[in-house]
């Protein structure tokens, strides 16, 4: 049992002023958690207990499949990360240190190295496979902006696992296991999850799903549709107009260069276009020109690793926007910038406001790398920039007139574009990532040299997966979806306690009959936080107790000179009058309901 006269759990009544989404006002002011530094959090004794039912289901579900629990150092050498390329590919989220010797060394942000590297050790034959390890480790990455709480942080629990195979049909096995477990596991949290497309980013590898928890706090967006489509913004793929063939190409007009004066935005040029050319657009009905067929031209400077850094022209339809998120997935481990007038002056092939493809391309003298939108496709037409200064090329055709070194997926998605699957038009909305599973295949087996006997004893590589769960952010984000204008309201399966028992008056009989009840709350099974403060007031109690969240409340008050006390359900809001004798029944009915 836990005293509140004794316990190390003290509640606020303002909100923190850096607070912004409602997880982190509540987990603060409810003596769950507090700031130690920008993105770093002390767990406090009610926050911890919550974290650690969390922990234990996740744990529960992954023993249910096979997978055995380890443990690694939060702190890591830097030759395996080294070894994959991840040293330098993290860039500055990772954090570095050196210790006394000069050597270096890392905080990490996830551990695949790690289990690769025992697996190595330790395995040596396909009969030692499959094999699926996991652990709960404090993991590490240096967040530019750390915001919302536990939602964006520097130091977060995860449980990460990693599947181990000879062959990718035992990878398929494994990857399905994993992602039944996870349903379960969001089930028994109480977070409802959308199973999302993803790009696998960094963790390299072929498939990859999210596990979204629809929020409007969320900092992911996604989509879906009726049919049943569902991925994260950054792995949707573009549905591109079909290609035209050699013969109807060959009847498309002339491409053609015209003076635009002071047309050097695309509102402008759709403008001069209706002004000057009525009639003439390529996709409008009525042959009015739009923006989608003014071909918009955006320069980025990427930045290698190792510190090198190229220029990257992007054409898209002039509707459309760069979404940066999905910029960053096209062109990592590079990180891209808008070119700068610097930039420009650098490259004067480059004419900002007039850019086309003309002497664009790594096959061009330019060397400068020209990708394109995939509506960019064969046979298209299109209004672009001639080049120089208050000239564009009108039915300018993609195929023909020009081409690209390659396609890229970095415009925006939009509600209602069509779906790559065919299955209807998209719909966008927020989401919290809660896991990540991977088939991560054979990159880092390869990396750090992998392999056992296959049946014919011969060294194959093996093929891993990677199976992620932010277990601190599932706590904010059920803290998010489980509360009200009062305070918290925990779900029974993570609560920090079962029953929260107030003795409510001056009374000793009161406060006699309160501890009793608790004991025997205690000895029935259950987790008792007992509120015995003697000089507090029955107001403050309630406030506290509403705000703590505990799913059931009992309360021995003023009611006991009639043999009465209440037995409140926190989530329902109801309340019970019994006699003191019917308590441990009235709180079993409840929790088994």
């Amino acid at each position: 049992m836990i005293r509140m006269s004794s316990s190390f759990v003290r509640t606020l009544r303002e909100d923190p002023s850096d607070a912004e989404v409602a997880s982190h006002k509540l987990l603060v002011r409810a003596g769950y958690i507090r700031r130690s530094a920008p993105g770093v959090y002390t767990w406090l004794p009610l926050g911890l207990k919550v974290m650690r039912k969390v922990e234990q289901i996740v744990r529960e579900e992954q023993d249910a499949i096979g997978a055995q629990e380890l443990l690694f150092s939060a702190l890591q050498p830097r030759e395996p990360y080294e070894a994959t390329g991840r040293w330098e590919e993290y860039g500055p989220t990772l954090f570095r240190l050196q210790d006394r010797k000069g050597a270096d060394y890392l905080l990490a942000p996830t551990h695949e190295e790690m289990f690769a590297l025992a697996v190595k050790d330790l395995f040596s034959s396909y009969k030692d496979l499959p094999v699926m390890l996991y652990q709960v480790q404090h993991k590490y990455r240096d967040e530019a902006r750390p915001r919302a709480g536990l939602l964006r942080v520097r130091e977060f629990v995860m449980k990460d696992a990693y599947s181990f195979d000879v062959d990718d049909a035992g990878l398929d096995a494994s990857y399905d296991r994993q992602r039944q477990a996870y349903q379960r596991t969001f089930s028994r949290l109480g977070l409802p999850v959308v199973i999302c497309q993803a790009d696998a980013g960094a963790m390299g590898g072929s498939r990859s799903e999210e596990f979204l928890h629809p929020t409007p706090v969320g900092e992911d967006t996604f989509v879906v549709t009726d049919g049943g489509y569902a991925a994260n913004v950054e792995a949707v793929t573009t549905v591109a107009p079909a290609p035209l063939s050699a013969e109807e190409i060959a009847a498309l007009p002339a491409a053609h260069v015209e003076e635009t004066p002071g047309a050097s935005t695309i509102a402008a040029l759709t403008d001069f276009s209706n002004a000057t050319y009525p009639g003439g657009g390529y996709v409008a009905e009525d042959g009015s020109w739009t923006r989608y067929e003014m071909l918009k031209h955006l320069v980025y400077l990427l930045t290698y690793p190792d510190g090198s850094t190229e220029p990257l022209v992007i054409a898209l339809p002039g509707d459309r926007e760069i979404d940066e998120k999905r910029l960053e997935v096209a062109v990592a481990p590079a990180v891209a910038a808008p070119f700068t007038e610097e930039d420009f002056a650098r490259h004067p092939v480059l004419a900002k406001g007039y850019i086309g493809p003309a002497g664009l391309g790594l096959e061009s003298a330019s060397k400068i790398r020209y990708v394109v939108d995939p509506r960019v496709s064969e046979g298209t037409r299109w209004v672009a920039g001639a080049g120089e200064a208050g000239k564009h090329v009108y039915d300018l055709v993609f195929g023909r007139d020009f081409t690209a070194d390659g396609m890229i997926e970095a415009a925006e998605v939009r509600d209602g574009d069509p779906a790559p699957d065919g299955s209807g038009p998209l719909r966008l909305t927020r989401g919290m990532e809660m896991g990540h599973i991977f088939q991560l295949g054979r990159k880092y087996a390869e990396a750090l040299d992998v392999k056992v006997l296959d049946v014919n004893g011969k060294a194959v590589t093996v093929t891993m997966g990677s199976y992620g769960i932010g277990v601190t952010r599932a706590v904010a984000a059920i803290a998010e979806l489980h509360h009200d204008d009062k305070g918290l309201a925990w779900p029974r399966s993570v609560a920090p306690m079962d029953v929260h028992v107030l003795a409510t008056g001056k009374d000793e009989a009161i406060f006699a009959k309160a501890a009793e009840l608790a004991e025997q709350l205690e000895a029935a099974g259950y987790d008792v936080l007992y509120d015995d403060r003697p000089k507090v007031s029955p107001g403050v109690k309630f406030k506290d107790a509403e705000l703590i969240g505990i799913p059931t409340t009992v309360v021995v008050g003023r009611g006991l000179a009639e043999g009465i006390v209440e037995v409140r359900d926190r989530v329902a809001g109801s309340v019970q009058e019994v006699a003191p004798e019917a308590v441990v029944g009235t709180v079993r009915a409840l929790a088994d309901a």
